[in-house]
């Protein structure tokens, strides 16, 4: 354990109560495990706190709950070496020096942001709050959370509790490569929460970024909104393209090459998933719901189901027609199907065609059907998340491919 009962602040921090090093809440997801399985890599003891029964169950046996590269390897490693363990008992955070937040924070059917998911988690663990504990919150929170979180841990009356803002900002597929290439965001309030903050997460990666936290939640709003907005722009400018017969990837290909600036213009395709949606729809509410470039970006984003399927009524006729939706997650190579837009394709099809049949190597869903099926009986296939298997498909079945997988251009 590396030691924080220093002088920090003129005031020393006892830690020596403590014999786990880190405990995470929500620590059997997508984000709290892989970050788990970093700090038992690098020599911090773990544990993993998660009401999720069967997913505790699958980390203790040594099984992932969802795929993630490397992930499997190293899981076996920290248990065998017993860096890390999971468990639904919330008291485990009474041992822990360092609580780390990363539930989700999601936003409701008005599209403004939970604010008491984080609060209603640090609820349930309270009463297990000690002295000297510190709070990271790494969750993506709507400015002013970790305030919030502050003032409630402060009415507990503890001595020596400090709060600190660490976004995550690691891509799925990537976890375990970025939690330790990229520059980690500190957000504390005080001199000694962030001294503690970055001793955690200098751990993982020796680059640490400071801001205040109020300047921590914008920064990771700002990020994931920008992506999104970028995404839109390369999705409007291939409608464009599209309705004007012109093949939009031999466009962009020539604006990018050999020229700097254009090298980051995307390509077009399904903007989806659990964040950049969700995350530009807490910046817009933040800022009073006045961010005409977010609600824009989302207009664009979430409506290009519906353009795919205009485009395929003038070319065929669906109601005729079996219709083959391949992938079904959020993103290529992935097998979170979370707020995929592939779904939206689908239920808007069901509408319009004959049948339709849905595949993916990789998502768990009692509805999709095996790929060879879909391949024998469509009569029209759907590139809905870009996974490599599909990048050579028969050549006898229509294909619309608006992510360019193929090599047989984006236009519909």
């Amino acid at each position: 354990m590396i030691d924080t009962g220093q002088l920090v602040e003129g005031r020393t921090v006892d830690t020596s109560r403590f014999v786990t090093d880190v405990a995470i809440i929500g620590g059997c997801g997508r984000v709290g495990l892989p970050l788990g399985l970093a700090f038992a890599a690098r020599g911090r003891s773990v544990v993993l706190c998660d009401v999720n029964g069967v997913a505790v169950d699958l980390v203790n046996s040594g099984r992932m709950p969802f795929a993630e590269p490397g992930a499997d390897e190293l899981l076996a490693a920290v248990l065998a070496s017993g860096a890390l363990r999971a468990t639904v008992d919330p008291s485990c955070v009474s041992e822990s020096e360092h609580l780390v937040v990363v539930v989700g924070t999601p936003v409701d059917e008005h599209l403004s942001p939970d604010v008491t998911a984080v609060s209603t988690a640090l609820e349930r663990y309270a009463p297990f709050l000690r002295p000297g504990h510190f709070v990271a919150l790494r969750s993506t929170v709507y400015p002013g959370v970790t305030a919030m979180a502050e003032r409630l841990i402060a009415g507990l009356g503890l001595p020596d509790v400090d709060v600190a803002f660490c976004p995550e900002r690691i891509a799925e597929g990537r976890a375990l490569e970025e939690l330790f290439d990229l520059p980690q965001i500190v957000g504390g309030r005080t001199p000694r929460a962030f001294a503690r903050a970055a001793t955690l997460f200098r751990s993982l990666t020796p680059e640490i970024v400071p801001l205040t936290p109020e300047e921590a939640e914008l920064a990771k709003l700002f990020t994931n909104s920008w992506r999104y907005i970028k995404f839109a722009a390369a999705n409007q400018f291939w409608m464009i393209a599209n309705d004007s017969g012109l093949d939009f990837e031999r466009v962009r290909q020539a604006i990018r090459h050999d020229y700097p600036r254009a090298a980051d213009m995307p390509g077009p395709g399904f903007a989806a998933g659990p964040c950049l949606f969700k995350d530009t729809m807490q910046l817009a509410a933040f800022n009073g719901n006045n961010f005409p470039l977010g609600h824009s970006a989302m207009l664009v984003n979430e409506g290009l189901p519906n353009y795919v399927v205009a485009r395929l009524e003038e070319r065929f006729d669906l109601s005729t027609m079996r219709v083959g939706i391949l992938g079904m997650a959020f993103k290529g190579g992935s097998d979170d199907p979370r707020e995929s837009l592939a779904y939206r394709l689908r239920k808007i099809l069901l509408l319009k065609a004959a049948a339709v049949l849905c595949a993916d190597p990789f998502v768990d869903d009692r509805r999709l059907v095996p790929h060879e099926r879909v391949l024998a009986d469509a009569e029209l296939l759907v590139i809905a998340a870009p996974h490599e298997q599909y990048r050579d498909l028969p050549a006898a079945t229509p294909v619309i491919d608006i992510w360019g997988l193929t090599g047989r251009g984006v236009l519909i």
